[in-house]
């Protein structure tokens, strides 16, 4: 039954986007809308067939400084949780200041960065790394703490070691906050690569937007608009995909099981 479900989903989605694209063509043509306005559908597929090369290249320069900011962020995050959960100290001090930090707009660090770091990767990388590691690391350390008492009872009079409590006891329970995380950190981490190209890139999907923009190209703005959509939603099916296959019995699947229990019943 949910093989069946999610295809049903799919062509639902696969119906409104088609209805969505037409009715968005046939809008453009009778009201006479300018193309540097609202490029039509047509033109922004043709912009894909013009420069497929041009626009796939500087995608793939975007995904992996996407991809380098949320792995950093992922495994500097967990750290950070770990050493924040363990420590009264690094929790009245570190905690402080990551939440300091996740209040200063990241568009304003970003020129620090590229101060910092160059025109490079480097400073794209590091804003994902900023945008992405709060939400990891809040989640982490939520999941960190909601083991039950007498577990970690039962492990401290089983003289189990901290390191044993934490990835036997404590990192199973926490992996579906931090699945949580992630998945709100995937999405971050894109954004933080575009606010880094925007600010100093000359190369990926953000500079060709502003490149778009300075002769009035809106087709080509729209055409790395929509990979940028594409490349964000399959990141994060693809984090969702990970958490399924990690952990089935977690809540994202609550429903499929749900729905089960009650035909049983």
């Amino acid at each position: 039954m949910s093989f069946w479900r999610r295809g049903e989903e799919a062509v639902y989605i696969a119906l409104t986007m088609v209805a969505t694209l037409a009715l968005w063509e046939i809008a453009v043509r009778v009201f006479s809308i300018q193309s540097f306005v609202l490029p039509a559908p047509s033109a922004i597929f043709a912009e894909f067939a013009l420069a497929p090369g041009y626009l796939a290249e500087n995608a793939l320069y975007t995904l992996y400084s996407t991809l380098a900011g949320f792995a950093l962020a992922v495994v500097i995050g967990f750290a950070l949780a770990v050493a924040i959960v363990h420590s009264k100290f690094l929790e009245r001090t570190l905690y402080s200041y990551l939440v300091v930090l996740n209040s200063i707009p990241k568009v304003a660090l970003a020129p620090l960065f590229v101060m910092w770091l160059g025109v490079g990767v480097e400073p794209k990388i590091a804003i994902a790394l900023m945008i992405a590691i709060f939400s990891i690391v809040i989640d982490t350390i939520l999941g960190l703490r909601s083991v039950d008492p007498d577990m970690l009872s039962l492990a401290k009079a089983s003289r189990a070691s901290q390191w044993q409590i934490l990835f036997k006891i404590r990192l199973p329970n926490a992996l579906p906050s931090m699945f949580a995380g992630m998945k709100v950190g995937i999405a971050f981490a894109l954004v933080g690569a575009i606010v880094g190209e925007f600010v100093a890139g000359q190369v990926g999907l953000g500079a060709v937007i502003l490149q778009a923009q300075g002769s009035f190209d809106s087709a080509r703005a729209f055409a790395a608009i929509v990979i940028l959509a594409m490349m964000g939603t399959v990141l994060f099916y693809l984090v969702e995909f990970a958490e399924r296959m990690l952990l089935p019995w977690h809540t994202s699947r609550r429903g499929e099981h749900g729905s089960n229990v009650m035909v049983h019943i």
